[in-house]
């Protein structure tokens, strides 16, 4: 079954320094364990990232929370409230996801039922995607894109949804365009996108 398949694969991913003699370094991504190696041979660093579900790691509800806060400015109760629903497993959204570098909260991301927007056929949503900004353009947000995407595939949801501002980043990948939505309390519409999770 679905739930049974163990994916085993790597990805190479060169970041290209500005100058045309020297590269940054390359990413080695091992999806089915969810965590990555970035070595950068030029400045001999190494470094291992882990990207943890919530709901294995209970450890993690309370850090998580407060991180997700102190990126987004939304009440820690909030999160915090979602994140109990994660943990007790009544049901599949929400899901709550953690980049972690040496015990350090780097990046995030969690699966809601609606980013407080208009459109609640447009569900669930990927929400507060975040990456410090220290570890930007390493490729975490692609992986822990590519992260929930596999897991709720798993849960055989097909298709998710995400609201944002950004525009040229999502579409890096594999996110496309769908129309442009209200969100609660804001004056300029947002826009969608919309992922399949069979297309990985």
């Amino acid at each position: 079954s679905a739930m049974s398949q163990k994916f085993s694969y790597l990805c190479f991913v060169v970041f290209i320094s500005p100058s045309p003699k020297e590269f940054d370094g390359f990413l080695i991504i091992k999806y089915n364990e969810f965590n990555l190696s970035y070595f950068n041979p030029r400045k001999g660093i190494k470094n291992q990232m882990e990207i943890l579900k919530i709901r294995e790691h209970r450890e993690l509800a309370e850090r998580a929370a407060n991180w997700f806060h102190a990126k987004w400015s939304i009440p820690a109760e909030a999160y915090q409230e979602s994140i109990a629903a994660c943990l007790r497993g009544d049901k599949v959204i929400p899901q709550w996801y953690v980049a972690l570098e040496q015990d350090e909260i780097i990046g995030g991301l969690g699966v809601i039922e609606n980013d407080f927007h208009d459109r609640p056929d447009l569900t669930p949503n990927v929400c507060a995607v975040y990456v410090e900004k220290a570890w930007r353009c390493q490729g975490i947000a692609g992986a822990l894109l590519r992260t929930v995407c596999e897991d709720m595939q798993q849960f055989d949801i097909k298709t998710l949804y995400l609201l944002t501002d950004h525009t040229n980043f999502y579409e890096r990948y594999g996110w496309e365009f769908l129309c442009l939505v209200q969100g609660d309390g804001e004056t300029e519409p947002a826009r969608m996108y919309g992922r399949s999770t069979n297309s990985i």
